[in-house]
């Protein structure tokens, strides 16, 4: 595992004027110099015209600069593949594609069996095969690589309030919210294998779960919202251990949302309270960096409930990152008010001279 400074910082560092000892423009890093910079902020997304292509200047001049109506409204889940951003819309009630490649945003048209109601979470495979919590249906709606129409689970009333998914080689995990627990199916048969937890405070019981992720050793880590923590299991359903607490401290929650896990052991938690994401060792159970925080500066956040860690695409927003930030993936934001919707941060590295403070 690669190892991580402890960075207890505040939320924002805006650096100054260009010189040769620091980047060209007014950027965002978290931590503030003089510790090296883990993550920066490159951007937002909230509608088509800030991915769109320039086009033609000539065009420009002679009609305007005409803007897209095609806009985020309030995005609640995030998961991505290679050159695709999907964004689980509440306020559309559908599914949003952002097409990095096309610069094109666009809806998943589900009608008929796959109509969706009040879609919650959302899980997307390696082969593109989608699959969405629902609420109002009560099931998890599935759709193939070209957004046809597969499959749904729950038919049978298996669960009450489904609000978030996710699946582990022949297995699908569903968070149902006021069940207080986490219903474990077998992905072909679609039939109940297990349960995990029961309504409670105790290690391995949930109060409100909201938000299921699952590591790429198999391990579930569970939202436990009104509980004020993140539990982890195992591949196997047993309790490892939790994260977090009730407080107004770093390391606390307020109203935890949700939660992804890099490759390197990093758990990032998003808070819509103290509008942050905080970033944990799983191992050690340490704070490790938070980021974020409220109000109009860039890289802040408003009513967060999303955070989504994308690997397969970070070569998008290369020319975004300073110089001499080297970034190893990008770590999505959705925010579900104000203007900024999907903010957009880079992890990595700095390779430039080592920074001593921005005088």
């Amino acid at each position: 595992m690669k190892k991580f400074l402890l960075f207890i910082v505040p939320f924002l560092f805006l650096i100054g004027c260009a010189s040769p000892e620091k980047p060209n423009n007014s950027l965002v890093f978290y931590p503030s110099p003089p510790l090296q910079p883990r993550l920066q902020y490159l951007l937002s997304i909230s509608s088509e015209d800030d991915i769109r292509d320039p086009g033609n200047d000539f065009m420009d001049f002679l009609i305007g600069d005409i803007k897209s109506e095609k806009r985020i409204r309030k995005p609640y889940d995030i998961c991505s593949t290679p050159g695709k951003i999907y964004v689980l819309d509440r306020g559309y009630k559908k599914l949003l594609v952002i097409d990095l490649e096309k610069r094109t945003f666009s809806h998943l048209e589900a009608q008929g069996l796959g109509e969706l109601g009040e879609p919650s979470g959302i899980w997307v495979s390696n082969d593109d095969t989608k699959y969405i919590a629902d609420m109002k249906r009560r099931q998890v709606v599935v759709f193939d690589e070209n957004n046809n129409f597969l499959r749904s689970y729950g038919n049978n009333g298996m669960f009450d309030k489904p609000v978030d998914v996710a699946v582990y080689r022949g297995t699908l995990l569903v968070c149902d919210m006021n069940k207080n627990q986490i219903l474990v199916l077998d992905k072909e048969t679609g039939r109940l294998q297990k349960t995990l937890g029961t309504m409670g405070r105790d290690s391995g019981n949930f109060y409100k779960p909201t938000h299921i992720n699952i590591d790429q050793a198999g391990n579930i880590y569970v939202n436990d919202a009104f509980n004020y923590r993140i539990q982890k299991f195992d591949q196997n359903g047993q309790f490892i251990k939790s994260f977090g607490f009730h407080g107004d401290i770093v390391g606390a929650f307020a109203r935890p949302k949700g939660v992804d896990v890099d490759r390197n052991g990093h758990m990032y938690v998003v808070d819509s309270a103290y509008e942050n994401t905080q970033i944990f060792d799983v191992e050690s159970g340490r704070l490790l960096l938070y980021f974020g925080g409220s109000g109009m500066a860039p890289g802040s956040m408003f009513l967060p409930a999303s955070v989504h860690i994308d690997y397969a695409n970070a070569q998008y927003y290369k020319n975004f990152a300073d110089k001499d930030f080297v970034l190893e993936y990008v770590v999505y934001v959705g925010n579900m008010f104000g203007s900024n919707k999907l903010n957009v941060y880079g992890f990595g590295h700095w390779t430039g001279p080592p920074l001593s403070g921005w005088n």
